[in-house]
């Protein structure tokens, strides 16, 4: 006998009707992940002009409404606000009465766990925390890179499966955090995400005024094989003039962005002595090279091009250890 074709989602009867507070970024992306799935969004909430079009992309013919009568419609309510409004509008979504015993009550912020939803919780809410480590854009490519997204999902016990099943009809991995560890496992993807976007830029921004015409063309290949070798090997992937003690090198660049780029020397400094520590501990920094290593990285110098151990204005001597071939790899 022939087995029977799978059934398109549309032809799936819906399971639980969706709402969701907060047509931001990542709201209209999971309702959508999970109207694939075979559920059903039936309202949403947002105020700006821009959570209204993302609304009507993502999740057309979907009825914008308040917050409460989001909750009063659906089943599974998506609180998809920032992090530092989301305490404020559980608590007083549950002193309106806006919560209904039974009700999934899902929040989306990396920071919090459940116990932030506590005030739902008490007036019979289902609390569910369950962040998709991934950066979204507001249009519908972000319902395609959910497939093989982790969550840092944080549940009660007798909801870690309903919270499992979720993720993962979102096309998406669950990764189990405790409570407590919530913080430092939103602060670990901020480093690694957050602040890459930042020096990526910051990176594009110096080629340009360096006179490259294609930054983003010459960092992509770099950056690209930089970020396989790292998640592959952690800091054995370190290269670069910090991990092999170059010391005037480093000297050089502090020099050049304190002339072109003065904004960007702090950064570049916390990343240098963070990147020598590193590469110390781990045994790719010689230790007879970390010290002067180490003094053109702890003093910020008096000004423009005054960083100790600066060469002239001219460059860096090209007969200094490291500016050759024999420099090691790039």
């Amino acid at each position: 006998m022939n087995a029977l074709p799978p059934l398109e989602a549309q032809d799936r009867p819906a399971r639980l009707t969706v709402g969701v507070v907060g047509a931001g970024r990542v709201g209209p992306a999971l309702a959508a992940a999970l109207q694939l799935a075979g559920h059903r969004p039936v309202a949403v909430s947002g105020v700006s002009d821009a959570s209204v079009r993302r609304a009507a992309e993502l999740l057309p013919d979907v009825p914008l409404v308040p917050p409460a009568e989001v909750l009063a419609r659906a089943d599974l309510v998506l609180l998809t606000v920032p992090d530092d409004a989301l305490a404020d509008l559980v608590s007083g979504l549950a002193e309106t009465g806006a919560v209904r015993p039974g009700q999934l009550l899902v929040h989306t912020s990396g920071r919090y766990g459940t116990a932030v939803l506590d005030p739902a919780t008490r007036a019979g809410a289902l609390p569910l925390a369950l962040h998709p480590a991934m950066t979204f854009t507001g249009t519908a490519v972000d319902v395609q890179r959910l497939a093989g997204c982790s969550f840092g999902v944080t549940s009660p016990d007798e909801l870690r499966m309903a919270a499992e099943a979720l993720v993962i009809e979102m096309g998406g991995e669950p990764e189990w955090i405790a409570e407590s560890a919530r913080p430092l496992y939103h602060a670990a993807l901020a480093i690694g995400a957050n602040h890459l976007v930042t020096l990526v830029a910051q990176s594009m921004e110096l080629l340009h005024e360096a006179g490259v015409q294609a930054p983003d063309r010459m960092l992509g290949p770099l950056l690209g094989a930089a970020l396989d070798n790292a998640l592959r090997s952690g800091d054995a992937a370190l290269t670069g003039p910090v991990a092999r003690g170059d010391a005037g090198t480093v000297a050089a660049h502090i020099a050049e962005l304190r002339r072109h780029a003065p904004q960007s020397v702090a950064g570049y400094l916390a990343m240098a002595r963070t990147t020598a520590d590193r590469a110390l501990v781990h045994g790719l920094l010689k230790p007879e090279l970390a010290e002067d290593l180490l003094e053109v990285l702890a003093d910020p110098g008096d000004g423009p091009g005054t960083t100790p151990g600066a060469p002239d204005a001219s460059g860096p001597d090209p007969d200094a250890p490291g500016h050759g071939p024999e420099g090691g790899d790039r």
